[in-house]
């Protein structure tokens, strides 16, 4: 018998093998680079300030990488440690009240300090769930990520025409860090079961990375779990 499956020429080899070292060797390569960047860009920022006779560089020949974001993660962590207690307490406030007080400053601070405590608190939802919402006309669908229920004035206009709104974050394709903030209301919200880290997966590659449906993953588990039960 002849063999008639089709051979595939070596430039064809070539370029298969070439595809599969790229998907290897792309995403290693970009996160060392990311995190070689990030740490340089740090110890930019904190190097200067740190006296000659603190600094291992001044008695080492080489430079030690790293060792200003070690100094800013210490000193942020001290700060906190320091801002819960009655004095520190008392430092942080004579602090914001001088910024408070600075034209253009304060309006800048008081941004911040709401976006980075809304962010950041412990027991905040925002931005745990993904979405998809009918944009930017009705049958196209577009991935969201949920911020919050409508707040303040915002909120007060819509419970007067009787709407419930969810403020979302829609981000673009492929760099999902800009975006538009819409209102939608809840109903016109179909809520996924993905993490946002999933969602986000889906945004930056296109839809060429899909992640598994954790409904079925759930149910798996949860059906598994009762016949070990029932055993």
């Amino acid at each position: 018998m002849t063999d008639t499956t089709p051979r595939l020429s070596v430039a064809m080899r070539l370029r298969n093998n070439f595809l599969t070292g790229l998907v290897i060797c792309a995403p290693i390569a970009i996160t060392i680079w990311l995190t070689w960047t990030f740490i340089h860009w740090a110890d930019s920022w904190v190097k200067p300030y740190i006296p000659n006779r603190y600094n291992p560089e001044s008695y080492l020949k080489f430079a030690v990488p790293g060792f200003g974001l070690l100094i800013a993660i210490v000193v942020i962590t001290m700060i906190g440690f320091l801002g819960k207690n009655l004095i520190g307490r008392s430092i942080v406030n004579f602090g914001e009240s001088i910024l408070n007080r600075t034209p253009l400053v304060r309006t800048i601070y008081k941004s911040l300090k709401q976006i980075f405590e809304t962010a950041l608190k412990e027991k905040s939802s925002s931005f745990n769930r993904a979405g998809l919402i009918e944009y930017p006309s009705a049958g196209l669908w577009s991935v969201v990520f949920i911020a919050t229920d409508a707040k303040g004035e915002v909120a007060s206009k819509f419970d007067s025409m009787g709407r419930d709104m969810v403020a979302c974050f829609l981000p673009p394709t492929p760099v999902p860090t800009a975006g538009f903030l819409v209102f939608v209301p809840r109903e016109k919200i179909v809520f996924l079961d993905m993490s946002t880290e999933d969602a986000a997966k889906l945004i930056i590659s296109v839809g060429l990375v899909t992640p598994p449906e954790r409904t079925a993953t759930l149910l798996s588990t949860v059906e598994k779990q009762k016949k070990k039960s029932k055993k």
